[in-house]
């Protein structure tokens, strides 16, 4: 098979109310209904997404005439406004994304779904959309949780989804360089499959993994799992093509440059609001040969976050680096223990060495063997100078297997009438213990303010030098009848805590539509006037993604 023009094959359609693919097996067995019972409390009833055909769709504004002139550009049966192909385009997978939609109530549809197959295709639909004060949204694989690809029109005529998927070819493998062109629209998982057949990966593991467009990670600054190890997304990234109202802006692969202030920069975690990349070059690696994972108890978060700055600090992290905090441990746990002998066993050894109340870490070293062990001996040894308890591989497996997993969990905790919500920052390591505390007291009371109190969860990961990524996940029993509302007041207390005590207001889920209120925080009035100003040179006509990052 020759390499370039290769295109991968792409996942089936996610399941329209909820993540993921439609036919992955329900997968919350009874012990974990009881723990969430006594935890957080559960709906009386379920509550299942409204069918399909009863989702509500306002009537479309796009005349014959303005779709006609899509089609001229892109083919007849890639010009979509049917139903169904626009409730598919309505919204992302965030929180009120998907009480919306289950709801049969999404905040907006486009008028229609355009399909460019090409870079030029691309060029020429944002053209047009820019002469005919049509919207552009732009939709990789449609996985933001801020609110990143709703369909919001601003003043403008109409609005289309720029779906992005069939640019997804592989146009160029340069095994010398070790790097690789794609068209925006391919998958994570297919370029990963493409790659493994000459023993190259790019390690690119986000939560969204499974679904998510290359396009979108540069468009987001996603960061992965392994992003201790491997890096994040954007400095995987070597060249660029992207589409604006105002031209075209080609990057070619550098390894690196001083010719002026990054434009890479400028389009990486623009978030489709200066235009839409149409390819991206990509450093990729030699895959790794050994992967090992484990799991390791500290008596304390605080003891195990000192353990994880040592690591850092020492140049001796692993790939993955994951500390939970007492309250997510206990829930890990009491998911993954079905009441079995092991199970026991493993309770009793924890009491028996003082780490019963303690916190797990699942570590992670990945590269040639005689490599990978080597660097696991020396994190290890650092581990247990913070008095770490290695407890074996078991639970470093089961979380490897089972890391793309916790997004259908919380399809079916809605159907419960559970809340489920995740969000992200950083912080110093001076300052995380006071950022922890903040942002967790923060969606404590606000949810017990609420009638709901909660269990709030946290863990650290994404390992820096200076600092660490704090990861909070949230449940509790939903307001009927005031869900939104039930979110917003948790989503805002948290956020105000955040930029308060000098967090970032966030790390990789990007910014969209739920924190563009707290930019201005971010970057300063100065800062946020000259991204304005770049767009407004980029966008005239402010067509590109309106409403998001920069309000």
């Amino acid at each position: 098979m020759g390499w370039r023009g290769s295109v991968a094959e792409q996942p089936p359609r996610m399941r329209w109310w909820g993540w993921g693919d439609p036919t992955h097996p329900p997968g919350l067995p009874t012990h974990a209904l009881s723990f969430l019972a006594k935890t957080v409390d559960v709906g009386q009833r379920p509550r299942p997404p409204v069918a399909l055909s009863r989702v509500q769709v306002e009537a479309s504004t796009l005349g014959e005439g303005k779709l006609d002139a899509l089609r001229a550009i892109v083919g007849t049966e890639l010009v979509r406004a049917d139903h169904d192909e626009r409730v598919f385009h309505a919204a992302g997978k965030g929180y009120p994304d998907l009480v919306r939609l289950r709801a049969g109530e999404p905040l907006g549809t486009p008028d229609a779904v355009v399909l460019p197959g090409s870079a030029e295709q691309l060029s020429a639909v944002i053209e047009l959309c820019a002469r005919s004060s049509l919207a552009v949204v732009p939709f990789g694989g449609g996985t933001s949780v801020v609110g990143g690809v709703e369909p919001l029109r601003g003043a403008h005529a109409g609005v289309i989804a720029l779906d992005t998927s069939r640019m997804a070819e592989l146009l160029a493998l340069d095994e010398q360089s070790r790097t690789v062109t794609v068209g925006a629209g391919m998958r994570a998982p297919a370029l990963e499959a493409l790659l493994a057949k000459r023993g190259l990966t790019l390690g690119h593991y986000p939560q969204s993994y499974e679904y998510v467009s290359l396009g979108g990670c540069a468009a987001t600054r996603s960061a992965g799992q392994a992003s201790t190890g491997y890096g994040r997304f954007e400095t995987m990234i070597a060249g660029l093509r992207m589409a604006t109202p105002s031209g075209e802006i080609v990057l070619p692969a550098q390894p690196a440059s001083a010719a002026g202030p990054s434009l890479r920069g400028l389009a990486i975690g623009s978030e489709g609001t200066l235009g839409v990349i149409s390819e991206l070059s990509l450093r990729v690696r030699a895959a790794p040969r050994e992967q090992l994972y484990e799991g390791v108890f500290f008596e304390s978060f605080d003891t195990g976050a000192q353990a994880l700055r040592a690591l850092a600090q020492q140049r001796a992290a692993p790939d993955v680096a994951r500390l939970s905090d007492e309250a997510e441990t206990r829930m890990s746990l009491a998911l993954a223990d079905s009441g079995g002998a092991k199970g026991r066993l493993g309770r009793l050894y924890l009491r028996a060495r003082g780490y019963a109340e303690g916190c797990l870490a699942i570590f992670g070293w990945e590269g040639e063997q005689d490599q990978a062990s080597a660097r696991r001996q020396r994190s290890l040894q650092i581990v247990r100078e913070h008095r770490g308890l290695t407890v074996g591989s078991s639970p470093g497996e089961a979380w490897r297997h089972g890391r793309f997993a916790a997004p259908y969990l919380r399809d079916e905790l809605l159907t419960l009438g559970v809340m489920v919500e995740t969000l992200e920052t950083a912080t110093q390591w001076s300052n995380l213990p006071r950022l922890y505390r903040a942002v967790a007291d923060a969606i404590e009371r606000s949810l017990r303010e609420g009638g709901t109190p909660g269990l709030v969860m946290c863990h650290i990961s994404h390992l820096y030098e200076t600092g660490a990524s704090l990861y909070f996940t949230f449940i509790a029993k939903q307001r009927e009848g005031s869900e939104i509302e039930q979110w917003r007041a948790a989503k805002e207390a948290a956020s105000e805590a955040i930029v308060t005590h000098d967090g970032t207001i966030t790390h990789h889920h990007a910014v969209g539509r739920d924190h563009a209120p707290w930019m201005s925080a971010e970057v300063g009035d100065t800062g946020l006037r000259a991204l304005r100003a770049l767009k407004a040179e980029l966008d005239p006509v402010g067509i590109m993604n309106p409403g998001k990052l920069v309000g």
